[in-house]
C-alpha cells in the first residue's frame, strides 16, 4: 500500500494543481500559442489497461482515469463532481461562477485543495447560503450527469453580448490546430475538449470526461486571470446543447463552436442571446444557426483541407 502524506484531521492544504499534478507544468511549447494544453503523457490521466479486440488477440490500450471531487463554498458542500481532477482549482472556480453562486465581483479569500480527501473548497469574503438553490436544479444533457440551477435561465435575460467578428480563416485555422494538438482524446478516447481562443490563437484547451467540466476549468482560469471575454471565440468537441450556451453566454464570450451538432433548445437560447453558433465544423464544413452577422467569409476554400481521418471523432451520422 502507497504511503500517503500525513495531515493534521480537518485542515485543508493548499495545492496549486502543479504540484498535484507536475506534468502540467510547462506543458506550452515555445513554437505554439497555447497557454495551457493538454498532456497526453501524464501518468495520473490514464492507465494502461489488457484486453481482447474482435478477432480475440491480445491488446493493451490506454483509457481515461476519472475521480471524485467534491466542490465546497465556504462551509456548504455543493456537488460531487467526476472528473480528470487536473485542475481542481480552476474546476472549481468556473462551476461556482456559472452556476452563478460566484459573482464575478466576488472577491476570493482563499482555494484550497486536498488531495487526499479529493476536497477543494472555495472560500469567499462574502458570505453564501445556496441552501434553497441546491434544491432548484435541472440535469442536463452533459456527459458526467451535469447539473444547472433553475435561476440560470433567468440570469440570461439581462445578458448583452459583445460586437465582435469571426473570419472564416480563423475558424479553419482554428479547427486544424485543435485536431492536430496532442491530447487524451487521441491517446485514449472517452474525454471532452474545450478551447478558449483570440483570432486564429487556441490559448487555453481543456479535456475531461465531462464537457461541462472542461468549459468550468476555462472559466475558472478566465477569472482566476481576469481575463476578458470580448474578443474571445469558444470551442468544444460536445454537442451545443442549451448548457453549453447558457455557460458560454454567462462567461460573455460572443461565439461558440463546435465539431458536432446542436439541439433546438442550444439554437433558441442562442438567437435570443445573440451569440454566434457554429456547428459542424470540420474540415471545410460548418453551419451557422445563430448570431451569422459577424462571421466574415474571408477564406477561399480551395486552400482549405478536408479533415484527416486520424484526427476525426465522431460527429452526425449526416455529417460523415
Amino acid at each position: 500500500m502507497t504511503q500517503r502524506a500525513r495531515r493534521k484531521p480537518g485542515l485543508l492544504h493548499v495545492l496549486s494543481p502543479t504540484q498535484a499534478f507536475p506534468y502540467i507544468r510547462g506543458m506550452a511549447s515555445t513554437d505554439d500559442d497555447y497557454l495551457i494544453r493538454p498532456d497526453p503523457h501524464d501518468p495520473r490521466l490514464t492507465e494502461r489497461v489488457k484486453g481482447i479486440d474482435q478477432t480475440a488477440a491480445a491488446i493493451e490500450t490506454a483509457v481515461t482515469v476519472e475521480r471524485a471531487l467534491t466542490i465546497f463554498l465556504n462551509s456548504q458542500e455543493i456537488v460531487t463532481a467526476m472528473t480528470i481532477n487536473d485542475h481542481p482549482e480552476y474546476l472549481a472556480l468556473g462551476y461556482l461562477l456559472n452556476q452563478n453562486m460566484l459573482k464575478a465581483d466576488d472577491v476570493v479569500t482563499g482555494v484550497d485543495y486536498d488531495e487526499e480527501l479529493s476536497v477543494v473548497v472555495v472560500r469567499t469574503k462574502r458570505k453564501t447560503n445556496y441552501e434553497k438553490k441546491l434544491k432548484k436544479k435541472v440535469q442536463t444533457s452533459g456527459c458526467a450527469q451535469g447539473t444547472v440551477f433553475g435561476d440560470l435561465m433567468e440570469a440570461l435575460e439581462n445578458v448583452t453580448l459583445p460586437d465582435a467578428e469571426l473570419r472564416t480563416s480563423w475558424l479553419y485555422a482554428l479547427t486544424h490546430k485543435i485536431n492536430t494538438t496532442p491530447s487524451l482524446y487521441l491517446e485514449a478516447g472517452a474525454i471532452h475538449g474545450c478551447v478558449l481562443a483570440v483570432g486564429d490563437r487556441p490559448l487555453v484547451y481543456m479535456e475531461d470526461v465531462g464537457r461541462h467540466n472542461a468549459v468550468d476549468k476555462i472559466a475558472g482560469w478566465m477569472f482566476k486571470h481576469q481575463v476578458g471575454a470580448a474578443d474571445k471565440i469558444f470551442y468544444t468537441t460536445g454537442r451545443l446543447t442549451s448548457e453549453m450556451v447558457i455557460k458560454t453566454v454567462r462567461m460573455g464570450i460572443p461565439i461558440l463552436i463546435s465539431r458536432s451538432g446542436f439541439t433546438a433548445w442550444g439554437v433558441e437560447l442562442a438567437r435570443k442571446a445573440n451569440l454566434t453558433l457554429i456547428g459542424r465544423a470540420r474540415g471545410k464544413r460548418f453551419v451557422a444557426l445563430a448570431g451569422e452577422s459577424r462571421i466574415v467569409f474571408d477564406q477561399d476554400l480551395a486552400y482549405v483541407e478536408e479533415e484527416s481521418a486520424k484526427h476525426r471523432r465522431k460527429a452526425a451520422v449526416h455529417d460523415e
